[in-house]
């Protein structure tokens, strides 16, 4: 009888109910209380919060924001720079039963107002060293003075139903327009299936991670799953640079490093000791880790690299572990309580086992987003469909083979060719353009946009024009000038041969 590629190791306990995300994560300051919980460290400075400081500073920016005037399940859009500032208001809005909408800090004008267009926001929170984006006009309250919410007396957390709307994270779709994420509370638990399958953290742990608060890698990995287990999570101060992190890590005593494969090629580029006593290992997510890359850095370091994947709608739910290897070349094998399988793109029913298909993952999954805010549902049936072609092993561990889309991968970020060629193709001399992206080197990938117009064009132009709409990571960095672009024989763009277009010399 012939096996199909579904596996399931055991099943999640259910949300308690009622339940508040934000209480669950601080619930070790009742614990702990006099133990760090977050240091943000630079070159010069360190800024330490134990959890007690850190359960005060959350429940009084709940208190603070229900000031305003805001009702339950209000939305609010968090402009907020690398500073403590993001996760304190990110966690007390969600105490107190709003929804916060993490961004960016690199959004330009248009990407913002196509938010508060998207979600109807009651109110905008700036700070961190950040302003609005010159060009952005809205009649949205805003809220720039965030210390000052920490001035208000505590209120308790808002418990609730478990399903209910927690937070809206932002990820790019095939259709060219980025994705409003809605997860639920139940989230943060659903998470603690990553816990032992990926991370090995335990409460005496201190987690390094290498990225923005902003970013969904950050809030999870870096911040709010160390503070669950009553780990302490240690973030770099914004004036730190990426070659400086081996020196965090010593300073920072860190056992456990977390980063993208394009933050390890970094530290590997540079002479830096990586061989940081009392590491235990590293955790890289973001995108995939080629075997090249994990082998020179676990060589460098000394430490096994552990790989995870997964996406802004679901977290990650494929994982190696120190207590689960994954066959040599997978990405990983699904976490104990994940129900997971390889479907055929057609049939959507699942593959025999060893065939390629998509990767899907239960629609009963907790850490399942909720669906996208103001969209359609695409958590209808048994499955939710991740768009990234796969081949499962008998033993669970799955490969990964390329994405059945033609979405990008930036520095990390997923991003929509579509989305940038809507901005390139309103240059008023291009005629018409598509992008694509192209390794020029192992793990190392750019977005290289091809254009016809009348006559050359002025790159500098062209790099002024998509970063008037773009954030930095979505913009091309280089810029082809074609006779005509690759097309089938339905006059439908062939993208994938646009690779074969960039020069020898590029690459």
């Amino acid at each position: 009888m012939t096996k199909l590629s579904v596996y399931q190791d055991g099943t999640c306990p259910a949300c308690p109910a009622p339940f508040n995300m934000a209480a669950h994560v601080l619930r070790q300051a009742q614990v702990v209380p006099d133990k760090t919980a977050l240091e943000i460290i630079g070159p010069e400075s360190r800024e330490i919060f134990t959890f007690a400081d850190l359960r005060v500073a959350v429940q009084s920016a709940a208190a603070g924001l229900r000031a305003q005037g805001l009702k339950s399940g209000d939305r609010i859009i968090l402009r907020i720079g690398n500073t403590v500032d993001f996760p304190i208001v990110f966690l007390g809005a969600i105490a107190a039963g709003f929804v916060p909408v993490a961004t960016s800090s690199q959004l330009t004008a248009p990407e913002l107002s196509a938010i508060v267009d998207d979600l109807s926001p009651s109110l905008i929170c700036v700070g961190g060293g950040l302003s609005l984006p010159t060009g952005f006009a809205s009649n949205i309250d805003m809220l720039c003075d965030l210390r000052a919410l920490r001035d208000h007396a505590p209120d308790p957390f808002v418990p609730g139903d478990p399903n209910r709307a927690a937070y809206i994270v932002y990820s790019s779709g095939t259709s060219g327009k980025p994705h409003a994420v809605e997860h639920a509370h139940r989230a943060i638990w659903a998470r603690q299936m990553m816990f032992a399958d990926w991370y090995d953290m335990r409460d005496t742990d201190r987690l390094l991670h290498s990225g923005a608060f902003n970013w969904t890698y950050t809030l999870g990995t870096g911040l709010m799953d160390p503070w669950t287990v009553g780990a302490t999570a240690i973030i770099s101060a914004g004036t730190v640079r990426r070659g400086e992190l081996a020196g965090l890590l010593r300073a920072g005593n860190a056992t456990i490093f977390a980063a993208t494969p394009g933050v390890l090629r970094q530290l590997l580029a540079g002479n830096s000791d990586l061989n940081v006593k009392g590491l235990r290992h590293t955790l890289s997510a973001g995108e995939k880790l080629s075997p090249q890359l994990r082998a020179m850095w676990q060589a460098r370091s000394g430490r096994p690299v552990y790989e995870a994947m997964g996406m802004s709608e679901v977290s990650t739910f494929l994982s190696s572990s120190p207590s689960r290897q994954t066959d040599e070349g997978a990405v990983g094998t699904p976490q104990k309580g994940r129900r997971v399988a390889v479907l055929d793109p057609i049939s959507n029913l699942p593959v025999p086992l060893g065939k390629p298909g998509i990767l899907a993952v239960a629609t009963t999954d907790p850490g399942l987003m909720r669906g996208y805010a103001n969209g359609p549902s695409a958590v209808d049936g048994e499955w939710f469909l991740t768009g990234d072609l796969v081949r499962m092993a008998a033993n669970g561990s799955v490969t990964f083979l390329g994405r059945n889309d033609d979405m990008m991968n930036a520095g990390g970020f997923r991003v929509s060719p579509l989305e940038v060629e809507t901005v390139l193709a309103a240059h008023p001399d291009i005629i018409t353009c598509a992008v694509t992206s192209h390794e020029v080197k192992t793990d190392a990938h750019i977005i290289v946009a091809f254009y016809l117009s009348k006559s050359p064009l002025n790159v500098d132009g062209l790099r002024s024009h998509c970063a008037a709409s773009l954030a930095a990571y979505k913009c091309p960095r280089m810029f082809m000038r074609l006779d005509s672009l690759p097309t089938g024989s339905n006059g439908k763009l062939r993208r994938r041969a646009l690779q074969s277009l960039v020069p020898h010399d590029q690459t």
